[in-house]
């Protein structure tokens, strides 16, 4: 439709504004919203050649917004690596599905050259556990093969890739990570922790500028068919930050960005790097920068005050480990805060969320800020008293609601128990606290789906059907609001988008059912048409 005016109508226009309004019609004139109201009122404020489309009684509302995420990493997996996820996301269900999708890509790539497997959820998988560098070894000793688990937090290399990356029998542990060993001492070729994987734990690892750009084509095409129409990459290193450069300089890459520098490039990034020279009409915005506190739960490497439910291997349950000492957290929050920027530190386990907001809480009394909207990412097992705590320092929070549904029943019987399992992202808790949070899927540790996402949220329901929590449940309306207006304002947007309101971005997708009405069936709303800056940009069949 070439039109620039156009009118929406007969249909269940969700505004998402302060009051939930419902509306007759908007109407948008380029890529703005001019109007929104009953039918009358807005044509009389539109322009009279004015297109009117009839929504047929389907359900609009304002386009979803990622809180956190790795774009453009699920275009990297479609295109360039053997995607290994177990069931209900992919096919393996034990190691010899992944040694024979990783042999077929082996089998696709030159001799010498790197195979890279990804999405792997050992938890998964009938033996329980990570390849081995010997088993990796048996497919092939002439590529180097780096198998990285699901959630990021770890991965197991064949001999070749240990020899590549410089890891032999000598190297040693480092804050944060570990290189793991068999019973005999020798390295076993799985690694965990961001600080041991050093480059292999990139998203971009492997990839060049030319890759880069077919990845975000592919991974773009994704978001929008899921209606999101902001995405976020929340872990940018230099080398990461230049290809996404390269893309903003090209003009409008068809999606709109935020992403978000590591922490350790500042101040030199800001003051004479990169960032100094970032255009700020750019399609790809610079947004807050990125902090760690721990790891994962699937690794064992979240940071928590009590030890896991179970052990592995027999052992006895521990807490983790911080990936960070808290001098140098409370050193580099400092920096931050002190230059002016927003703050997301991810932070899993509730004793990594203790020192995070203990180096929080410091530098806003040495430095108070009135609205900083620093934010805790994941906060799997945040406690009571931690919210509240939050919820007197200003401090936001965005939960990984997609773990329910996809881990909930490992957290009920291995990683934390049935009581801490039923209180896992507590987002009922955090509405009682008057925490605003929002919920958010971790592309690619799950896939970008807003609605399933909502639908977690809602209905706590694990994959198995086990309800977690039912005092953790949240409504329809705030499930949605958590992936709109919420999700802009956490990272200071919500005067540009989020909502569906005079002035803002014609950013706006359209469902087959009204998700309140569906709050059961969530995962069952699909989205129809994605709208941005007033374009159709993507429309079912």
């Amino acid at each position: 439709m070439s039109t620039e005016n156009k009118i929406y109508t007969n249909g269940h226009i969700m505004t998402v504004d302060d009051n939930n309004r419902v509306v007759e019609a908007v109407g948008i004139s380029g890529d703005r919203i001019i109007s929104v109201g009953s039918l009358k009122k807005v044509q009389a404020e539109m322009a009279e050649d004015a297109t009117v489309v009839d929504l047929h009684g389907k359900t609009m509302i304002p386009a979803f917004i990622d809180p956190h995420g790795h774009f453009p990493d699920p275009g990297f997996i479609d295109l360039y690596r053997a995607d290994l996820a177990s069931p209900p996301r992919g096919e393996s269900t034990c190691l010899a599905d992944v040694f024979r999708l990783v042999g077929e890509k082996v089998g696709q790539t030159p001799v010498g050259d790197w195979v890279m497997g990804a999405a792997l959820d050992h938890t998964s998988l009938m033996e329980g556990r990570m390849p081995s560098r010997d088993e990796l070894d048996l497919i092939s000793t002439e590529h180097p093969i780096w198998v990285i688990h699901a959630s990021g937090h770890c991965g197991s290399a064949n001999s070749l890739a240990l020899e590549r990356q410089g890891i032999s029998e000598d190297t040693q542990d480092i804050l944060g990570g570990r290189f793991l060993r068999d019973a005999n001492g020798r390295l076993n070729g799985q690694i965990e922790g961001i600080s041991a994987m050093a480059e292999m734990g990139d998203t971009h690892f492997l990839i060049n500028s030319e890759r880069f750009k077919d990845g975000f084509d592919t991974c773009r095409e994704e978001y929008l068919r899921h209606g999101v129409t902001l995405a976020q990459n929340a872990w940018a290193p230099t080398s990461l930050l230049q290809m996404f450069a390269e893309v903003a300089e090209q003009g409008d890459p068809g999606i709109d960005l935020l992403v978000l520098p590591i922490a350790e490039i500042e101040p030199e990034f800001s003051e004479s790097g990169l960032g100094s020279r970032w255009p700020d009409d750019s399609y790809i915005k610079l947004g807050p920068r990125k902090l760690f506190t721990d790891g994962s739960f699937q690794m064992r490497t979240a940071y928590l005050t009590e030890p896991f439910f179970t052990a592995q291997d027999g052992g006895t349950p521990d807490c983790g480990l911080p990936y960070v000492e808290r001098e140098v957290l409370f050193s580099e929050i400092k920096k931050l805060h002190d230059m002016g920027f927003q703050i997301h530190t991810h932070s899993n386990g509730d004793a990594g969320s203790d020192m995070l907001l203990d180096a929080l809480e410091a530098a806003l009394l040495a430095n108070p800020r009135e609205d900083h909207r620093h934010t805790l990412i994941h906060g799997q097992v945040l406690r009571d008293d931690q919210l509240a705590r939050m919820h007197k320092l200003g401090v936001t929070v965005s939960f990984f609601s997609a773990h329910i549904y996809f881990w909930g029943d490992k957290h009920y019987t291995d990683f934390l128990g049935p009581e801490r399992a039923n209180r896992i992202s507590p987002a009922g808790s955090a509405d009682r606290a008057g925490v605003r949070y929002t919920i958010h899927n971790d592309a690619a540790v799950t896939p970008t789906r807003p609605l399933h996402l909502m639908h977690c949220a809602v209905n706590r329901k694990t994959s198995s059907g086990r309800v977690l929590g039912e005092d953790q449940r949240i409504s329809a309306t705030s499930a949605l609001r958590a992936h709109t207006i919420d999700a802009a304002w956490q990272v200071f947007q919500e005067n540009e988008r989020g909502s569906i309101e005079p002035g803002k971005l014609a950013d706006l997708a359209i469902l087959s059912d009204d998700p309140i009405a569906q709050s059961d069936t969530l995962d069952q709303v699909r989205v129809l048409e994605t709208i941005r800056r007033g374009k159709t940009v993507w429309e079912q069949g």
